[in-house]
């Protein structure tokens, strides 16, 4: 019995398990190792952010998604160390510290959340990677929105009611377009918040948004939160990050207690410690996505380094290209098994689409851009489609269609533990 051992439950690793399990190659076991019991469908944070939906909706379990009751095998742990020769890895488990040997290794860590570009950022910024991310920065909002009620001093109730956002890539305007709307929801439950002091900002090293995507789609976005009135300023980098505002590079002062930082990722640290061939702090990937030097270590993802093209430009770290990535790694390995030919991965641009917010979107497809409700509708119908099983999908379906016609859930989830319900509210 071969042993394939997949490390890594973000859409790369997911990928790659669910077509291995799919394929019921003889004589072959799919054990994938990942930190979460879940998968995380990180275009969706910023919705999540912003009530948009639920945090469920978010995430699905990796056990539900790979088809683990089918065949295969899954443990929830962190991958520890690496020994190439024995073929093997150490992980840290629910059980502690455990060995488990493979056949084929894929490695598909991805990227952490970088909080060191901009001085202060570490402390003071809200980095959004994660689900965890994503409901403290929802917390936080509401926390904001009830300390101002509680405040009589102006000043600090516009610097409470200031939002600022840090980058204007996908992730930046998705967050400002989902927290305007769910500010604007949020306040009428609030009634000593007056709506003029609640503001977002968005903060833009580039000279537009959405540099990723067609020209047109970065000014309709653009047109499209000013008009909802997020303060949308260009060719602005921050310098400092306080805890009572950002320090902007002209000299500027923005009083804020909230910012909100979707810029900059960096590689998974255990890759340093592996041993393998690095490229960009990445690990250096053969086209047909071996790690170079080895016949039994692959690697797909963020943190896998694959150059293409003539000008010998490395894959973007996107989903869509960590998707394609583990479709073909799954082709490869059954290949190698087989005895067969490797075909080299070619990475195939279907489109890029972002919400800016309820009934809003920008899309590219098939070299077409567009936007409004129609981008926003194929946005959710995409990712929609990606969730497992019929009944989620359906789950899914009927709760966005309710959000569509009722209020923004204001809810704050502390999950309080009776041990600990005489602790400050706040804490």
């Amino acid at each position: 019995m071969k042993t394939i051992l997949v490390v890594g439950g973000g859409f790369a690793g997911v990928r790659v398990a669910r077509d291995l399990i799919a394929r019921a190659i003889p004589d072959c076991e799919i054990l994938l190792v990942s930190e979460e019991s879940y998968t995380t469908y990180n275009p969706m944070l910023p919705e999540a952010v912003g009530a948009a939906v639920f945090p469920e909706h978010v995430v699905a379990p990796l056990r539900e998604v790979v088809g683990i009751r089918k065949r295969g095998r899954f443990v929830m742990g962190r991958m520890l160390s690496l020994d190439a020769v024995r073929q093997r890895i150490t992980c840290r488990t629910l059980a502690g510290e455990r060995t488990f040997n493979y056949d084929h290794l894929v490695l598909a860590l991805g990227v952490r959340a970088r909080l060191d570009l901009v001085p202060g950022m570490a402390e003071h910024a809200l980095p959004l990677k994660t689900v965890g991310d994503a409901m403290h920065i929802r917390n936080t909002v509401l926390r904001r929105l009830s300390m101002i009620e509680l405040q009589d001093d102006l000043a600090r109730r516009a610097s409470l009611g200031h939002f600022v956002i840090l980058g204007g890539g996908f992730s930046g305007v998705e967050v400002a377009g989902a927290l305007v709307d769910c500010l604007f929801c949020m306040a009428r439950y609030y009634r000593l918040v007056k709506p003029r002091e609640l503001r977002v900002t968005l903060l833009q090293g580039a000279d537009r948004l959405l540099p990723e995507m067609h020209p047109a789609l970065g000014k309709a976005a653009l047109a499209s939160l000013r008009k909802r009135g997020v303060d949308v300023r260009l060719n602005t980098r921050a310098s400092e990050i306080r805890s009572d505002g950002v320090m902007v590079a002209d000299g500027t002062w923005l009083a804020s207690e909230t910012v909100v930082g979707t810029i900059g990722t960096q590689p998974n640290a255990l890759l340093a410690s592996l041993g393998l061939p690095l490229d960009r702090d990445r690990l250096k990937v053969t086209p047909e996505l071996h790690v170079e030097g080895s016949e039994t270590i692959w690697a797909v993802g963020d943190c896998a380094c694959v150059w293409y093209g003539e000008a010998g430009t490395p894959h973007p770290a996107t989903a869509q290209v960590a998707v394609q990535q583990g479709h073909q790694l799954a082709a490869n390995i059954a290949a190698a098994l087989a005895g067969a030919l490797l075909t080299p991965f070619r990475y195939r641009h279907r489109g890029s689409m972002a919400a800016m917010g309820h009934l809003n979107g920008v899309a590219e497809v098939g070299g077409w851009p567009f936007h409004g409700f129609a981008a926003w509708l194929v946005w959710r119908a995409y990712y929609l489609m990606q969730m497992p099983t019929v009944g989620r999908k359906l789950r899914i379906f009927f709760e966005w269609a309710w959000g569509m016609f009722f209020p923004t859930d204001i809810t704050h989830l502390r999950f309080t533990r009776s041990r600990d319900i005489m602790k400050p509210p706040l804490e």
